[in-house]
């Protein structure tokens, strides 16, 4: 069954790296505790940041104002403004060199021209400072880092409170990450 309209939703993404390149992790989470987060077998952590923020705004098409909040200058740029350059120019970036990630690309615009088709006004994108006490971001971080950990074990997937998984309490903090956290 559909899901109904919302007229406004907040989620924060994030990705996550152990290594980079290295096994990847990718989250979203939602205002109310719902959450979607993957596991890449290999990756970079770009590859995790604008994988959550597609995944964020696929899995979120029926809502009409989505505010996606994320700590990546770089997922930010890329959608509002170098996506749509680097196609221009054939898939090269500024300085004439290949770009990166262009599957993903790809997608995202797809998912923007398809919120467009159906009237949607465009996502609203907000930078928020990763691991500065920000609740979501910091869940989203909790999401993203455990499924790079997920990864590491070979355990590729991707899992989603909509499909059965409990969501969270995001008013309270996210357990810590403990020391084999990785790294960015």
């Amino acid at each position: 069954m559909p899901e109904a309209v919302l007229d406004s939703y907040t989620i924060a993404t994030d990705g996550a790296c152990q290594g980079n390149p290295g096994p990847t992790g990718w989250a979203w989470i939602g205002e109310d505790g719902q959450w979607a987060a993957g596991a890449i077998p290999q990756g970079t952590n770009n590859v995790g940041e604008l994988t959550a923020l597609l995944r964020g705004i696929v899995d979120n098409a029926h809502v009409r104002r989505l505010t996606v909040q994320a700590d990546s200058m770089y997922a930010i740029n890329t959608y509002a403004s170098w996506m749509d350059a680097h196609k221009r120019r054939g898939w090269k970036t500024s300085a004439k060199q290949p770009v990166k990630n262009v599957e993903i690309l790809e997608a995202l615009i797809e998912a923007r021209d398809a919120r467009r088709a159906a009237g949607l006004p465009d996502v609203i994108l907000e930078h928020v400072k990763g691991h500065a006490g920000h609740r979501l971001n910091s869940w989203a971080d909790e999401r993203a880092v455990r499924a790079a950990r997920h990864a590491a074990k070979g355990l590729a997937g991707s899992w989603e409170s909509r499909a059965g998984h409990p969501a969270v309490d995001v008013a309270s903090a996210p357990p810590r990450g403990g020391e084999d956290r990785p790294r960015r």
